[in-house]
């Protein structure tokens, strides 16, 4: 926070329009100033660890590094970096991994730029804030997967061969497969990456 008490944020989305529209109402409805902006997860990694904001508002859906992951690097440089995420689509598990990164506050981008900046000061407090529609929309499915079904698939999205796999669970390769093959069953997909991509955005991982 500024001398003037200014709370010092980051913006991130990709999309301009938003981005830009949020940049020019949120010091409208409030003490907040934008120090930078940023278009997706890797630019937004940069500036956070640069500016140091007071809070980091960050879209969730994104690329190069998406809201989750670019926050899990961030905090690995600034473990208390106050966050306050926003999403179009909050999927099932998605607010259980943001809650397991300690992600301070989840709001819908439909959210009106005065309640944006309501809970902008809310996080920059100390506060937490999870928005109803989000809530409602982030009931966690039950998992279908084995624990060994998950570890592979971890290994997988971590980019681990079927033999890289085996060795580190000191499982056989034509059982890795196995739990491949069905894991790829139960999230309906046709490749292993994939299957760990949906299990993961479920936060069956």
């Amino acid at each position: 926070m500024t001398a003037d008490g200014l709370i010092r944020v980051v913006l991130v989305d990709d999309e301009h329009l938003l981005r830009s529209a949020l940049a020019t109402l949120l010091p409208l409805h409030g003490t907040i100033e934008i120090v930078a902006e940023a278009a997706n997860g890797a630019e937004a990694v940069t500036a956070t660890l640069r500016y140091g904001p007071d809070v980091l508002v960050i879209d969730l859906e994104m690329p190069e590094l998406d809201g989750l992951d670019a926050v899990a690097r961030i905090r690995e440089q600034i473990p208390g970096q106050a966050v306050l995420m926003l999403t179009r689509h909050a999927r099932p598990g998605v607010l259980r991994r943001a809650l397991k990164l300690g992600i301070n506050g989840f709001l819908s981008k439909n959210a009106e730029p005065e309640e944006i900046a309501v809970v902008i000061r809310e996080v920059a407090a100390g506060g937490r804030w999870i928005g109803r529609d989000v809530l409602e929309a982030s009931v966690v499915d039950d998992s279908p997967l084995t624990e060994r079904e998950a570890d592979v698939l971890r290994g997988a999205y971590s980019g681990h061969s079927v033999k890289e796999i085996a060795r580190s669970l000191h499982l056989a390769p034509g059982t890795v497969r196995n739990y491949l093959s069905s894991a790829m069953q139960k999230t309906g997909t046709s490749t292993r990456y994939r299957a760990a991509h949906v299990a993961l955005e479920r936060g069956w991982l």
